[in-house]
């Protein structure tokens, strides 16, 4: 029995036009997220068989693979809906100038200084990954702060309990039929399909749901 099933997209293939084309969407959600849903799973049932026949030695790939399958599950289902289409003014903009985002923006500003500054510094975190990763912006349950973070593949060079409230996705099928080789391009675009209300909502949720792991003043 599936743990893992494939989350239906919150839009149509289109929606995010002209930022990302509806083939991308496609080919993204139905093929490559789902390859993930899919390795998840079948990891799930092979440690199942490693366990019962007490085969450790295999215990070390798989625990990679569904550190890899799961981790990419994850962070496309955030990815998803991290975005909104920009043709009906939902998705993009600057989350200081939109009304209903709570303590988001107040966050970034003391965080990284400013909109801009955190800006500049996703979008290089995301186009600068070396080879297939992800810039993410994440709840830090030490300081309690934000933070920017490179995710390599799906799993590496994060920090232990860091929450993803908006990830970038760098890897090339997210954005290659459309940019080719422009990575940084995509990124730029992608600022203009931002959901700050999905975003928001993360935080939020991080905060409350995420308890500090160590007193502020002990940090």
């Amino acid at each position: 029995m599936a743990i893992y099933t494939l989350p239906e997209l919150p839009y149509d293939y289109a929606a995010l036009e002209p930022v990302i084309n509806p083939q991308i969407i496609e080919l993204h959600h139905d093929k490559h997220h789902a390859a993930y849903v899919t390795g998840a799973n079948n990891t799930l049932e092979q440690l199942e068989e490693a366990r019962d026949k007490e085969n450790w030695g295999a215990l070390n790939g798989l625990e990679k693979n569904l550190a890899f399958h799961l981790s990419g599950h994850i962070l496309h289902s955030i990815y998803w809906h991290n975005m909104a289409s920009p043709k009906t003014g939902d998705g993009g903009g600057i989350p200081d100038e939109k009304d209903g985002l709570g303590d988001l923006p107040a966050a970034i500003t003391e965080s990284f200084g400013s909109f801009a500054a955190f800006k500049k510094q996703l979008t290089f975190a995301a186009s600068a990954t070396q080879g297939s990763g992800w810039g993410v912006l994440a709840y830090e349950p030490i300081s309690g702060r934000l933070i920017v973070e490179q995710v390599y593949d799906h799993q590496g060079n994060v920090g232990q309990a860091s929450v993803p409230v908006l990830v970038f996705d760098a890897w090339e099928h997210a954005f290659y039929l459309q940019y080719k080789n422009q990575k940084v391009d995509f990124i730029e675009a992608m600022w203009n399909v931002v959901n700050w209300q999905d975003v928001a909502k993360r935080y939020a949720d991080a905060k409350a749901n995420t308890p500090l792991l160590i007193p502020a003043n002990k940090a």
